[in-house]
């Protein structure tokens, strides 16, 4: 009577009998011909209104206002004059505005994070008086509305100075992501197992030495995963930057301009699409530049094993 060898996909019941894993069953029904069909029709019907805005950036500016972007096929007419206006010309220069945005998301991302990072690690392996309080405080500012807290904080920044400058985008940021993100790294940092710290404790490294050479490297998904939703966050947000920037083109970022490209009657279509991919270029380089940490960070700790 031969045995049955059971595989990570199958196991053997208490009768002798193989029973496939539901890993493997749900595995199996992902990949079958109709989820991949449902995948691929998705998938269009996902990027086709991108396609067609993509479409209408290359075209005339009469063309847009005239006739849907499907009439391409039928007419195709391609310019880049829309670009040419949008990055370059004198009623729009958002080239300037790109700038603004980077200089404003590149710190509010560096910020934060590197901030959340110490906090992070004193309140999963340092103890403190009042650790846990202070903790559970952190963690409850998350739930404070941004909104209710922009009138105040201009008050602040107008009062010392600071109003018109790229600080109070950077400090409100900052702010208001540091909850999450110490929530985040802390529990990044408490599925490290104990053992590894109390090995490098046994060496004698301190606190700085363990931060240093085991905390960072090991949660470098987390900390990517945490990037690429700030940068996400701060590079598409509009409310904090017309609160704190306005529209002047010294700090207001490329949001902002691309709001006002609609008009007060909604005329510059053509500007707009033009403007709405030239703002969607750093963020899709950012994603694909982190995609596979940030992959690792979301799955990091769903399975145990």
């Amino acid at each position: 009577m031969s045995a049955v060898q059971s595989t990570p996909e199958t196991r053997e019941g208490w009768d002798g009998t193989e029973t496939v894993s539901p890993s493997a069953r749900a595995r199996k029904r992902l990949s079958s011909p109709g989820a991949s069909t449902a995948a691929i029709i998705i998938a269009v019907l996902w990027t086709l209104p991108t396609f067609g805005l993509f479409l209408s950036s290359f075209r005339p500016e009469e063309e847009i206002k005239n006739n849907g972007w499907w009439n391409w096929f039928t007419d195709p007419q391609l310019t880049l004059e829309n670009y040419r206006e949008v990055l370059f010309g004198s009623r729009t220069e958002l080239s300037t505005y790109v700038i603004n945005s980077v200089a404003i998301t590149v710190p509010s991302v560096v910020i934060p994070v590197s901030l959340a990072l110490l906090a992070a690690y004193a309140f999963a392996w340092m103890k403190f008086p009042f650790r846990d309080t202070l903790f559970v405080a952190v963690f409850a500012l998350q739930i404070v509305p941004i909104q209710i807290a922009l009138v105040p904080l201009l008050q602040i920044f107008v009062d010392v100075g600071l109003n018109g400058t790229f600080w109070p985008l950077w400090i409100a940021h900052s702010t208001f992501a540091l909850p999450l993100a110490v929530y985040l790294l802390h529990n990044f940092m408490r599925d490290i197992p104990v053992e590894l710290i109390e090995a490098a404790r046994v060496d004698g490294a301190g606190h700085v030495k363990i931060f240093g050479t085991i905390m960072l490297p090991l949660i470098m998904p987390a900390i990517a995963a945490f990037c690429v939703f700030q940068f996400l966050w701060v590079w598409n947000d509009l409310l904090v930057a017309l609160t704190f920037a306005g529209s002047t083109s010294d700090v207001a970022p490329l949001t902002a301009r691309i709001a006002e490209l609609v008009g007060t009657r909604g005329t510059e279509w053509h500007l707009l699409s033009a403007g709405a991919f030239v703002a969607m270029i750093i963020p899709v380089l950012v994603f694909l530049t982190l995609q596979r940490f940030f992959v690792r960070g979301l799955l990091a700790g769903s399975v145990k094993g």
